[in-house]
């Protein structure tokens, strides 16, 4: 779906660092699909932050999606009234329902 093109995470929900993903190539296809003889970018590193060393990890709040707040928050992002929308959808889908989050250092 058009919607996703280039709103999609396709290595997961991206708290940090999205910038270093945004800076690589798009494809010349369809959605920014890389042609089969295109040169990929590599990604040469990757790390679980429970493999750093505890002073060195990213630290990040993450609203529960089991409090009574997010249901408030999900509630309000389906029922939008800011002036863009004529009419507020009254629904949401999964991808614009994640919980928000905060760097914590």
């Amino acid at each position: 779906p058009r919607h996703l093109d280039r709103n999609i995470a396709l290595v997961g929900r991206v708290l940090a660092g999205m910038e270093a993903l945004s800076a690589l190539p798009r494809g010349t296809e369809a959605l920014g699909v890389y042609k089969p003889d295109f040169p990929r970018p590599a990604i040469v590193a990757a790390r679980l932050a429970a493999d750093m060393p505890a002073p060195e990890r990213p630290a990040f709040e993450v609203m529960k999606s089991d409090a009574p707040s997010f249901a408030e928050w999900v509630s309000a992002r389906a029922n939008r009234r800011d002036d863009f929308f004529i009419r507020p959808a009254g629904a949401l889908d999964i991808c614009n329902a994640l919980p928000p989050a905060r760097a914590t250092k």
